[in-house]
């Protein structure tokens, strides 16, 4: 079984501080993508580059402070590449990919639009952009039978059933109707599955993964579904069992878990 855990981690000092990789290390994670570093490379002590048991690759924003991905994996990859070839983003550190064996396993941080119309209008330039990624991995993992699951923040929930407030949320960024629309084009037009959503059709509550730090959130479990693992069709059949993990706070994200009948080799 291949166990796959992604989660935005708001800080991974902030994380680790919360006790993040305490708890990783009772998970038997085979993969962990991780998002929103908040940190350059030099900043990362060695307990934080390399837990028990892990390595890992980042691809931090050149701005500091400021988003970041990041792979840990018990298994080496046989290439690791950052960026998807976008200057404006890849300077951000919003996309790094691991491949190992027939797999290729993607940590990806969409913009959020939420702090101004400015981030919003950089948040659909990236949906522009990162449409064609999708459909070259789409298409190449057709070609040559090579699977491929993108972990992450998509900073969007794509139907009413992910998210609390949904009706008072459809002008807003992260629910807007066009962000929606690019999400639905994703699974219907390209291929791509949602895993969690797949094994768990009719999930509400239990699936959210992100709670504002406003009004009691987390307290009144008012959250959003916008952490995903959308894999390409091969590997989302093997999917067995998917969670979000609320039992701890780490991050004003929870992690989300896929376990895959799946071998690498």
């Amino acid at each position: 079984m291949l166990r796959i855990l992604s989660l935005n981690l708001n800080g991974i000092r902030s994380a680790a501080g919360k006790g993040v990789f305490e708890w990783l290390a009772t998970q038997r994670a085979d993969i962990v993508c991780v998002q929103e570093l908040k940190a350059q490379l030099a900043d990362l002590r060695p307990a934080l580059r390399e837990p028990p048991g892990y390595r890992a690759c980042f691809h931090a924003a050149e701005k500091r402070g400021y988003s970041g991905v990041g792979i840990y994996f018990r298994r080496a990859p046989d290439r690791v590449i950052e960026g998807f070839g976008n200057a404006e983003f890849d300077a951000e550190g919003r996309y790094l990919q691991a491949d190992f064996g027939k797999l290729s396993v993607v940590s990806l941080y969409l913009p959020s639009g939420s702090s101004s119309d400015e981030r919003q209008q950089a948040k659909f330039r990236f949906l522009d952009r990162f449409r064609p990624q999708l459909e070259s991995l789409a298409r190449d993992a057709r070609k040559s039978g090579r699977e491929v699951v993108l972990c992450g923040d998509w900073n969007i929930a794509h139907r009413e059933i992910d998210l609390k407030n949904w009706k008072s949320n459809q002008k807003n960024s992260g629910f807007l109707p066009e962000e929606r629309a690019w999400l639905t084009s994703v699974f219907d037009d390209l291929g791509w599955v949602d895993v969690h959503r797949k094994l768990q059709p009719e999930a509400a509550g239990e699936a959210y993964t992100w709670w504002s730090n406003r009004g009691q959130a987390w307290a009144k479990n008012v959250g959003w579904r916008i952490d995903y693992q959308i894999a390409t069709p091969g590997l989302a059949a093997t999917a067995r069992r998917a969670g979000v993990y609320k039992e701890q706070r780490f991050s004003d994200h929870a992690p989300l878990t896929v376990d895959y009948e799946f071998d690498m080799v």
